[in-house]
């Protein structure tokens, strides 16, 4: 993979300007890792080798073990590796990550107000948008994971 140009340095403030929302979500109360393994699981849908690769590291960091992370694509038949909390941030940040497919359908809605207040639903869905965006980022411009260049 060769990287097609460093967003970073060509467009700097628009860069900070994410950061700047990264920076809102760490703060935002929402613990930093369901918004790990939120953001993995973004990453996963929508195939963004950095990201997968840094956010893995950071999880890994953070502890979480092996069998946690193997089965973060398959959370659903995770059982009691996944709280009800990480259960819920996980269903909403596919739904939102797949909107032009979900609609983000009303029972979705339902079902992660029933587990964040509004203020902690907005902040994961600043944290999913966020991913998204960086997401694109990295796949547009071909970021090369850590992975690769240590290899």
């Amino acid at each position: 993979m060769t990287r097609r140009l460093d967003y970073n340095q060509v467009a700097p403030n628009g860069a900070k300007a994410l950061g700047g929302v990264y920076g809102y979500v760490l703060q935002s109360g929402l613990p930093g890792e369901l918004v790990d393994l939120v953001y993995l699981r973004i990453s996963q849908i929508n195939n963004c080798a950095y990201c997968l690769d840094m956010h893995t590291r950071e999880l890994i960091k953070r502890g979480v073990k092996i069998e946690k992370l193997a089965l973060v694509q398959a959370w659903e038949e995770g059982g009691s590796l996944f709280s009800g909390e990480e259960r819920a941030a996980l269903a909403w940040a596919e739904t939102v990550t797949l909107v032009a497919d979900t609609g983000v359908p009303d029972d979705e809605y339902k079902a992660a107000r029933q587990v964040f207040d509004e203020k902690q639903l907005v902040d994961l869905t600043i944290a999913i948008s966020l991913m998204n965006s960086y997401n694109r980022m990295a796949i547009s411009f071909r970021n090369t994971p850590q992975a690769l260049l240590e290899a």
